[in-house]
């Protein structure tokens, strides 16, 4: 009697790899690895980009500083209640992006990094759907920091405001600096000079527009502008970090 395999293929796990194939954007995916990093990590595929995209520019630089991974980096990932995207996703590179490891964003984000600016994420940092990133100047996303849908991060008021008075400009521009572990809920407004603490909650619908280490980590930030909550309030991580690293990192 010859001996058969008693081994049954895994057909949940071939099922999500073959839509996981589908869903990929390929042709974006390899001309932008190829295009924007060198041979030896641009063959790993670190980054993958999901549905309808539109490069804008890379005329930039992006560096990966961290252990190069297959889908490590994914642009239009559906990990959100909502699962139809617009197709208005956009990225414009003419600066120097940074991830500090596996970073993800979500449908219809908006990326734009200008020339002779800084912009980084750290490890798991996250842009949810409808996202809009401008950084002119230098915005830092910290470590398991994730920004909820429809938000903005803007370091630029676009335009030059004047004290009516004295004639005085204000500056333009100034850095964003989000420390590690801010839960941002949907709908907030991050704009130019915002620094916040690690172990930060900003509540949805909030304008942000200042420095607030000094209030110490574990708050709630809240309102127009935004200001202290509630202390001794933060997202409770380390329940969750299990589930987010199986669903938003791409295996």
């Amino acid at each position: 009697m010859s001996n058969h395999n008693t081994h049954k293929p895994n057909h949940l796990g071939i099922k999500k790899r073959v839509k996981l194939f589908f869903t990929v954007n390929w042709y974006k995916t390899l001309y932008f690895n190829f295009k924007m990093l060198p041979f030896a990590q641009a063959k790993k595929l670190p980054f993958y980009f999901y549905g309808k995209v539109k490069f804008s520019s890379l005329n930039g630089t992006v560096k990966i500083d961290a252990p190069i991974k297959r889908a490590m980096i994914g642009f239009g990932q559906k990990f959100e209640q909502m699962s139809v995207a617009k197709g208005i996703a956009e990225f414009t590179l003419d600066g120097t992006l940074v991830f500090k490891g596996h970073a993800h964003f979500g449908k219809d984000v908006f990326l734009c990094v200008k020339k002779d600016a800084y912009c980084e994420f750290g490890f798991m940092g996250c842009l949810g759907s409808d996202v809009k990133l401008l950084c002119t100047n230098r915005i830092i996303i910290g470590k398991w920091t994730g920004i909820g849908y429809e938000s903005q991060v803007i370091d630029t008021n676009s335009h030059t405001m004047i004290n009516t008075k004295t004639g005085e400009k204000h500056p333009i521009s100034a850095p964003i600096e989000l420390g590690d572990y801010n839960a941002i809920s949907n709908r907030v407004s991050i704009m130019s000079n915002t620094k916040t603490p690690n172990n930060c909650v900003i509540a949805s619908n909030s304008l942000c527009n200042k420095d607030y280490r000094d209030l110490g980590s574990e708050i709630l930030l809240g309102g127009v502008p935004a200001k202290l909550i509630k202390r001794n309030f933060v997202r409770d991580w380390e329940t969750e970090k299990e589930n987010l690293l199986r669903y938003k990192r791409v295996k």
